[in-house]
Formats: C-alpha cells, structure tokens, sequence
C-alpha cells in the first residue's frame, strides 16, 4: 500500500464554526488586508521615491502591456485564418447540441471577419452571440436550434425585439435557425426590422460560404430600412406579445 501524500497530511481549511470563530477569522482577516496594503504603499513609495527603480519599472509595465495585446490580437489572427475556410454542413448542424449550435454560429461569424463573441447563458436576455462588423456594426444573434426542423414563432421576435436594441445596444439583430419561421413570425420580424435566417439562408452561410455581411445585405452602408427599429412604444401600442410556435431545443 502507498503511503498517503504530503498534501493528504496538510490540514484543510474549515468554516468557522460559532461566533467566536467568526470573530477571530475577521480579526485576521483585517490584520492579513491590513499588512497587505501597508507592503503595496511602501513598495509604491520605494518605486516613485527613486527615479532608478521607478523608470525601468514603468517601462517593464508599459513592456508587458504591449506584449499582453499583441498576443491576443495575434491569437485572434490565429484562430480567424483557422476558420476562414469554415464549411458546416446541415446534417453537421442538425446534429449539434443547442450550445454547439451557438459556437458555430460564433464561429462562422468568426470566418467572416466579424469580432464575436459566444454570451449565450440563462438570463442572456435574448443575446447568444454579439459581434461587430469590421465596418462598426453591433450584431445580435439570436440562435434556435430547433429538433426535427422545427419551427420559430412571433413571441422570439418580440423578446428579440424587446431586448436587442434596448439591453444590447444592437445596430442589426438576427434570429438564426436549423428550422424554420412561421408567417406570423416572419411578419413580426419585418415590422421591426429583425433579420431572419431560417434553414435556407444557413445553408448559404455555412455550407455556400456566403458572408452573413452578404446575406444580411451589410455590405453597403445600413441604411435606415435596414437597421433594427427601437419599438418599446409599439409593444406597448400592441400590448402582449403573441405566443410563439412551440419548440424543442436538441
């Protein structure tokens, strides 16, 4: 039998049992910031009191910096040029999961020069990918993954439509689905100026390789007709949102 390691042996930290315990723990607790803050002053006071130590320290800071930036910009280089040739077929994208679904939508905006981001999570008030355009645009993607082709209704468009703008701050917002749209979806989406991809459009995206920019029709300037419309007044105006078509996440 092996004996147990030196780490089985250290003894682990508990919570405090009563209030005497608790008492004691803010006591170090304070003593502990307390040493801390005095350490980080005098180091500052060391640091700008001497000319020698400040300089070469400001310029390993400014240094590191500079280093920090230039390998995210180059990591992001990376991974664009990796996914320039990105492909996904429908069968490929029927079989994700609704999470997968969201990263290669990221992903294929990603592909088309689009800086995106995956914030898709409960509560992301209906925003699961944000990018921006290289020419300024905030782009929110809604995604529905839907199971057995299912279909979108009116109610994703109003809360698309309640949020985008509003909460997000969106120039352009997209619905993306494996499935389809209902008629009272598409006219709710075209009273309020929401892009619309349905199964159709995604197999020009992600198998064609069309730009969602092309597809979006956001390679010319976003012409009013084109933009999202802020309509809080017409919710209001309209009152409750209808319900929307029912459907399955895979």
């Amino acid at each position: 039998m092996t004996s147990p390691s030196w780490r089985s042996r250290l003894p682990r930290p508990r919570k405090p049992a009563d209030r005497t315990e608790w008492i004691a723990a803010g006591f170090i607790a304070l003593a502990t910031f307390s040493a801390a803050f005095h350490a980080i002053r005098a180091a500052i006071r060391v640091i700008f009191g001497h000319w020698y130590i400040g300089a070469p320290t400001a310029i390993a800071v400014v240094a590191a910096i500079a280093v920090w930036w230039w390998w995210k910009a180059s990591a992001a280089s990376r991974r664009a040029a990796r996914l320039r040739h990105l492909r996904l077929t429908l069968v490929d994208l029927d079989a994700l999961s609704y999470t997968d679904f969201e990263l290669a939508v990221r992903d294929l905006m990603v592909r088309d020069g689009i800086d995106a981001r995956h914030v898709g999570r409960k509560g992301d008030k209906a925003a699961d990918v944000i990018g921006r355009t290289p020419g300024g645009y905030l782009i929110v993607a809604q995604c529905k993954h839907t199971a057995g082709q299912g279909t979108v209704g009116a109610g994703v468009i109003y809360t698309v439509n309640g949020t985008a703008g509003p909460v997000h701050q969106a120039d352009v917002a997209v619905i993306i689905t494996n499935g389809s749209f209902t008629r009272g979806a598409r006219q709710a989406a075209a009273d309020f100026r929401i892009h619309l991809c349905g199964r159709e459009e995604l197999r020009r995206w992600a198998t064609d390789g069309i730009s969602l920019q092309e597809l979006l029709k956001l390679t010319t300037p976003l012409r009013r007709f084109r933009r999202l419309r802020h309509t809080s007044n017409r919710l209001i105006h309209h009152g409750s949102a209808p319900r929307s078509t029912p459907f399955r996440h895979r």
